[in-house]
């Protein structure tokens, strides 16, 4: 006898397949509207792993920012790549910190990125700018005299985070040369909420469909930095007053926000090699000051850091001003800034 299905089972066997196929049928709208959202969002360039960490805060949701200068690699001596350069012809919005730092840029932007709105960071309204220092345990610069008698510029900064550093003049002395102030300027977070907001403008200009996302994600972005600032002046407090030296000038932002005490710096830039009197100069400046630690930096020959400690008691440790070890993203930045706290905290505590 030929057994048949009830409608109740006949109405479960239809159910079951469809149902079965109803995950395949999806897939391919999710990933048409991956699609579209990709293609909506605008082409960004950024320049270094700092800025591209803002920036990527600020488009979360929107889309992802492309990277110049990725891996461990400085932008005291990277070469163009030509995908860099493909990258430049196709952006919409371009972010660079400018001329100072950036100097492998500067002509490839005037010759590429004509068609893209180009925001030169260290333009960003209340940005504090300080000049290199020169003379003592800092080596002076070779560049002509416009160094000389430069002063902190920008808007009034607070330093409630910090201490030791709140009676000082930024001055507003207009423009300077090329190399004229200390360009490592995101490694004080108050800099870094002048810099988003920049970000921030330029990004609703270029694409304002996205206006709205990219305003709550920089006002998350500015509350975090608030939240940043008290932290990490937590972390350095204990040791704020114990003297160290950095294998180049970079930290100075960090120092002035923070009231910590950088005794000297191994060579001026990474670019230049200290000769055998530099390295002689500050190992006697080391015992002479009484650093407790001198660090190096993990893309730079650790070689003369060992050369400059041997025989003192000074301990050696690694900063990372560049994010040169970091993965590229929105939490970068953080990561950045709590890695030299700890590490100035973790070297200065032990000696």
């Amino acid at each position: 006898m030929k057994r048949t299905l009830g409608p109740a089972l006949k109405i479960l066997a239809f159910k079951i397949p469809l149902a079965l196929a109803l995950p395949a049928l999806a897939v391919p709208a999710v990933l048409f509207a991956g699609t579209m959202r990709a293609a909506d969002a605008p082409v960004v360039v950024t320049s270094i792993k700092p800025i591209h960490s803002l920036v990527a805060a600020i488009m979360q949701g929107v889309g992802e920012p492309e990277l110049i200068v990725d891996g461990a690699a400085s932008p005291h001596t990277y070469s163009l790549k030509p995908s860099n350069a493909r990258a430049l012809q196709e952006a919409k919005v371009i972010f660079w910190t400018g001329p100072g730092l950036e100097t492998f840029l500067e002509k490839p932007l005037q010759a590429l990125g004509s068609k893209a709105s180009i925001a030169e960071l260290d333009h960003a309204p209340g940005l504090v700018k300080l000049p290199f220092r020169e003379g003592g345990a800092f080596e002076p610069h070779e560049d002509g005299d416009e160094h000389h008698g430069a002063s902190a510029e920008g808007e009034d900064h607070d330093h409630a985070a910090g201490t030791g550093h709140d009676d000082h003049d930024h001055g507003h002395d207009g423009d300077h040369g090329h190399g004229a102030f200390d360009t490592h300027l995101w490694l004080d977070p108050m800099n870094a909420k002048a810099m988003a907001a920049v970000i921030t403008t330029t990004l609703v200009a270029a694409d304002p469909a996205n206006a709205l996302t990219y305003q709550a994600n920089a006002k998350a972005l500015d509350d975090k930095l608030t939240a940043l600032d008290k932290e990490i002046a937590a972390t350095v407090a204990p040791v704020k007053d114990k003297p160290f030296i950095v294998f180049h000038d970079a930290y100075q932002y960090f120092e002035h926000r923070y009231g910590i005490r950088v005794a000297g710096s191994i060579t001026v830039s990474p670019e230049t090699i200290p000769g055998a009197e530099r390295v002689s100069e500050i190992h006697r400046k080391v015992g002479e000051l009484g650093a407790t630690c001198v660090f190096a930096e993990p893309q730079f020959e650790p070689r003369l850091v060992n050369v400059v400690i041997e025989g003192t008691n000074a301990r050696s440790g690694v900063l990372d001003p560049e994010a040169a070890t970091l993965k590229a993203g929105p939490d970068l930045y953080f990561t950045l800034m709590r890695g030299i706290a700890e590490s100035m905290k973790d070297c200065l505590s032990s000696a």
